[in-house]
This record gives structure tokens, C-alpha cells and sequence, in this order.
């Protein structure tokens, strides 16, 4: 028995599952926020009940070190030796890591120098990793690329219509992230329909503040939505997703936007929180539709039609469809959403929704279609931890 600790590292916070594998039994949970302040929160579960502190942690080697003496204080581990490996969750691989990797010097160089592709997620995931080296030296690290699982695409679905030149010298591609989150539902999808996995076509709708769809055939991703960056794709909470790009400098020109101040707007300011006008939060925009408000009924469309959009051209990528999976904060619970798509889709792809089971499930596992639909529809809470410490577990031979 292994005890295997998933983290993931933002810029200002830790979110971190203890395993015991390969039962995979999750130990416990928790989160330090607003790393840096002197208003730090560190949150832990204990036998089931959440502890909270507020106290200063002004860096991650500080939130790793106090999470730590947590374990051993409230009795989850009775020394910190217990912890055989480490899997960290890594934004960006590029085209370098097609798969998890076991971390030396030469994979964290490489890591490094994929900054520039993911200058918000990248360097927060070296913080995070070198604070847990630091703390435990002696333990085997993992490194889990959210690009990883995309990288069995072919060229005619990764490549953009530039000029070659632009591949060649700066790796300027689709390269699609979630990819543990849509590894992790797609297989499971596969177990839960008692199917071998390479003998399923699948797409998975990973919906949430950030939202991505991939084309899953035979376990593989074929396609994504997301590119580049996490911008493209579907409409976000505050992303806009696909636009016409001569938007760009025709925007720049008018209002005297710089680059970063027009990559801000489309980040951070756009999507539903944008065409709303009232928040980034689908059940605030929810709200909205019930009070009758036209532009919260304008989001709910729109983001409904970019989704079916994307889900219709997969479709015919695939050839076929045996199931849609539902996963992530807005495919989880929104009952709304989910049956507006599926509904756009019952004419076209035969997908037929248990509207009944469908309007009071939540963050649970199962199946909602009805029985004489042509296409499954699956809720699936998705558990990149899991995916994580399974690698780490896997790679590190614990």
C-alpha cells in the first residue's frame, strides 16, 4: 500500500488529494487560497468535516510545509515517510511530453521553457512542485500534462491554416487542454456502458467556468475545442472562445486597446459575463432567465448553440456516436443546460433525454438518457486527482 499526494498549483493556491494506492482511497482533501496574503486560507478534511485557518502564508513552500505537519497532526499519516510519490498537475507539455513523466533537472528545464505557452499555469506549477521538493526531497515526482491526452491528434485537426513557417519556428498549433479530465470521464464512460474501451466513440463536454469538448475514438482524442490557449473554443464564463480574429486589431484600432489589454478583455471580461452583462456564473445568468431578463436568455442561447455546434461537427468526425458525457461545475449541475442540448441534438444525432431523472441529478454518476435514445448521455463527475496519483503511482513503482 502507497500513500500518493495529487497537487495542483495555481499562482495563489494548492489544491491537494491524499490516496492510499492502489485501493484508491482518497485520505483527504483541501485547499490553501490567496497564497501570499496575510489572510490565507488553509482548508482540510478530517475524517470527513472541513478545518479552516486563516493565518499568513506568503508562499507555496510555506502552504506545502503547513499542509504536511497537517497530515501528521491530525493523525492521516504517522510520519510524513509514509508518502511514497507526488504526481503535480502540469498545464502545458506541448509537443515535448505526449504522456505523465517522472521529474529530474532535464524534465523540469524543458517544462520551464514551455512557459511562454502557458505563462499563467506553467511557472504556478514549478512553484508548487519545487515547494514539495523541497519539503519532501526524497520522494519520486510526477509531472501530468492537461496537454497530454490531445497529443494523439493528427496534423489536420492540430494544424491552423497559417503559414507552415509559424509551426515550424513557434509550435503555434492546436494543442487542447483538460485532457485528464476528459481521459479520466471518456474511460470511465466506457466502464459504465460495459464497453471495451477502443470499441467506443465518445464526446465528452467538459463544462465550467473554463470549457472544453473533445472527440474521444476508441479511447483517443481526435479533436478539441480549445487551441492554442485555453481562449479558443466554446463560449466561457469570462472567455469568449472562437471569434472572428480580424475582431481583434479592428478593436485595438477603435478603442486604443494594446495587446494585453485586448487579450485581458477576451480572457477575462467576455463569454457570459460579457454578453450577460450580470455575472460569469451560469446560475446567476439561471437567475436571469427566470426574472426575464433578455440578454441573461441571450447567454443561455448562445453558449447552447456554441455547444451543439462543436458536439454536431464531432459527430460527423467520428462517424457515429455512442454516448455524450457531461462533466465539470456546469455539466454537473446545471439541469437547465444539459437539457437544452439535448434537446438542440434530438433531431439531428436521436439523442433523447430522461428529463425527469435529468432535473433533480447533481454531481453524481449516471446515465440520463432515456432507454430508446440513439445516443447515451452520461453524467460524470470528473476526478482529475484520480487520473493524477494513478500516474504518479504507475511511473513511480510504489
Amino acid at each position: 500500500m502507497s500513500k500518493i499526494i495529487a497537487v495542483n498549483a495555481g499562482s495563489s493556491s494548492l489544491k491537494f488529494q491524499l490516496f492510499n494506492m492502489p485501493e484508491e482511497t482518497v485520505l483527504t482533501s483541501g485547499l490553501v487560497e490567496r497564497i501570499g496574503f496575510e489572510d490565507a486560507v488553509f482548508t482540510i478534511k478530517v475524517n470527513g468535516e472541513k478545518k479552516t485557518t486563516t493565518c499568513p502564508i506568503l508562499d507555496h513552500e510555506k502552504a506545502v510545509s503547513m499542509l504536511l505537519e497537517a497530515l501528521v497532526e491530525h493523525g492521516i499519516v504517522t510520519s510524513l515517510d509514509e508518502i511514497t510519490a507526488a504526481g503535480h498537475r502540469a498545464v502545458h507539455g506541448g509537443e515535448t511530453f505526449k504522456e505523465s513523466v517522472l521529474v529530474d533537472e532535464e524534465v523540469v528545464a524543458e517544462f520551464e521553457s514551455l512557459s511562454e505557452l502557458a505563462p499563467l499555469h506553467n511557472p504556478a506549477g514549478l512553484v508548487g512542485y519545487r515547494a514539495f521538493k523541497k519539503n519532501l526531497p526524497n520522494i519520486k515526482h510526477t509531472f501530468v500534462f492537461d496537454t497530454a491526452f490531445h497529443q494523439t491528434m493528427e496534423p489536420d485537426s492540430y494544424i491552423y491554416p497559417l503559414p507552415m513557417e509559424y509551426y515550424d519556428q513557434y509550435k503555434v498549433r492546436r494543442y487542447g487542454f483538460h485532457g485528464t479530465s476528459h481521459m479520466y470521464v471518456s474511460q470511465r464512460c466506457a466502464e459504465l456502458m460495459n464497453k471495451h474501451l477502443k470499441d467506443t466513440k465518445i464526446i465528452t463536454c467538459h463544462l465550467g467556468n473554463g470549457a472544453s469538448i473533445t472527440a474521444v475514438d476508441g479511447g483517443k482524442s481526435v479533436n478539441t475545442s480549445m487551441g492554442f490557449t485555453p481562449l479558443a473554443g466554446i463560449m466561457m464564463g469570462t472567455r469568449c472562445g472562437d471569434i472572428d480574429p480580424a475582431i481583434v486589431p479592428f478593436l485595438m484600432r477603435k478603442t486604443g486597446m494594446t495587446p494585453d489589454e485586448m487579450d485581458t478583455m477576451m480572457n477575462k471580461k467576455s463569454g457570459m459575463l460579457g454578453v450577460s452583462g450580470i455575472s460569469s456564473d451560469a446560475r446567476d445568468i439561471e437567475n436571469g432567465c427566470k426574472a426575464g431578463n433578455e440578454r441573461a436568455i441571450l447567454t443561455q442561447n448562445l453558449y447552447v448553440n456554441r455547444v451543439i455546434n462543436t458536439v454536431g461537427g464531432y459527430y460527423a468526425q467520428l462517424g457515429g456516436l455512442d454516448a455524450i458525457v457531461f462533466t465539470g461545475g456546469i455539466g454537473e449541475n446545471d439541469v437547465v443546460m444539459r437539457e437544452k442540448i439535448c434537446t438542440k441534438l434530438e433531431g439531428a444525432l436521436g439523442v433523447k433525454l430522461n428529463k425527469e431523472l435529468n432535473s433533480v441529478s447533481r454531481g453524481e454518476e449516471l446515465l440520463l438518457s432515456a432507454p430508446d435514445s440513439k445516443v447515451q448521455v452520461w453524467l460524470i463527475p470528473t476526478n482529475e486527482e484520480l487520473m493524477i496519483a494513478r500516474d504518479a503511482y504507475r511511473l513511480s513503482g510504489c
